[in-house]
């Protein structure tokens, strides 16, 4: 009895077992690697934090990486708005213990050069990239280097006509609930 009400209960922040979710059970989940380390398909959640130092500031990066670790971060994400925080992910990489993931804004060249300097994982915008091309190039290095992507879609990417239709749409559904 008690494992048929466990498949059917939804997550709950907080509670010590997961159950089921809108995506399904989450070792249902592809697995994902990411440096020396996995999520998903069961794996035990990882805590991941983002650096708040310039990525350019190897040694402030560092040292904020290091502390994060001690702290109990599993995967550490920086910003790479640059191609001198791009080149710096090399001596970053030297100098720590857990997967580095690069985020990357607007250039498509930034994501290809974070991977070639050593990004375990990145973080993508695909509607602030560019073209499909450019998307391809990156998709393709990732490949290459078998280097898994996120995906990461804000508002200030898309077309302001679809954010203005999705605002409509979010606005009256929650009209109706009133």
């Amino acid at each position: 009895m008690k494992d048929s009400l466990e498949k059917d209960r939804k997550f709950h922040v907080g509670e010590e077992r997961f159950g089921r979710n809108d995506m399904g059970y989450r070792d249902e989940t592809k697995v994902v690697q990411i440096g020396k380390r996995q999520i998903g398909g069961g794996n035990p959640i990882l805590i991941q934090s983002m650096c708040n130092t310039k990525t350019e500031d190897v040694k402030a990066t560092v040292e904020q990486i290091l502390a994060l670790e001690h702290a109990g971060c599993d995967i550490i994400r920086v910003a790479v708005p640059t191609m001198e925080a791009a080149a710096a992910l090399t001596e970053i990489k030297r100098q720590i213990h857990i997967p580095l993931v690069a985020d990357i804004h607007f250039d498509y060249k930034l994501a290809i050069a974070a991977m070639e300097h050593g990004a375990d994982k990145i973080r993508i915008n695909p509607g602030n990239i560019g073209s499909r091309d450019r998307i391809q190039a990156v998709v393709d290095v990732a490949k290459e280097r078998n280097i898994p992507i996120r995906v990461g879609v804000n508002s200030g990417s898309l077309e302001k006509e679809l954010v203005e239709n999705c605002l409509l749409y979010t606005s009256d559904a929650a009209d109706d609930g009133e």
